[in-house]
């Protein structure tokens, strides 16, 4: 069940047909302005990977890792739970709560801050 994707040559609107099938042959229109000369244009798409993928790529926290490596919420905490498993201590609930909290995208109010910081900044 193909999505396919268009934009209107007349309003610029951007078009979604779905079909039942691929054989299944596409005459759109433009839903705002009724124009039929529509242009298919390449549709944005998603590539999921799992947890351990993910921090395959990253790296291992607390070693050399990219710039980019805190971007990722994913990230939030993964020093602190390898620390504390690497000293087999078991993470607090309030600090695991705030954790994934964080990596849901509801960052605390002292890491919202550090949101729009530039990677090299130097905090004090």
């Amino acid at each position: 069940m193909p999505l396919y994707e268009y934009i209107c040559s007349s309003c610029n609107k951007r078009v979604t047909v779905f079909l039942r099938t691929a054989a299944a042959s596409a005459n759109p229109c433009c839903p705002v302005c009724g124009n039929s000369g529509l242009t298919r244009i390449i549709s944005s798409f998603a590539i999921h990977k799992s947890i351990q993928t993910i921090h395959e790529e990253s790296g291992t926290p607390g070693q050399a890792v990219s710039p980019d490596y805190y971007k990722d919420p994913r990230n939030i905490g993964r020093h602190l739970e390898k620390r504390l498993q690497d000293s087999n201590i078991e993470i607090p609930p309030e600090i695991r709560r705030t954790i994934d909290e964080a990596r849901e995208g509801n960052l605390p109010g002292s890491l919202k801050d550090l949101d729009n910081a530039a990677a090299d900044s130097a905090y004090h």
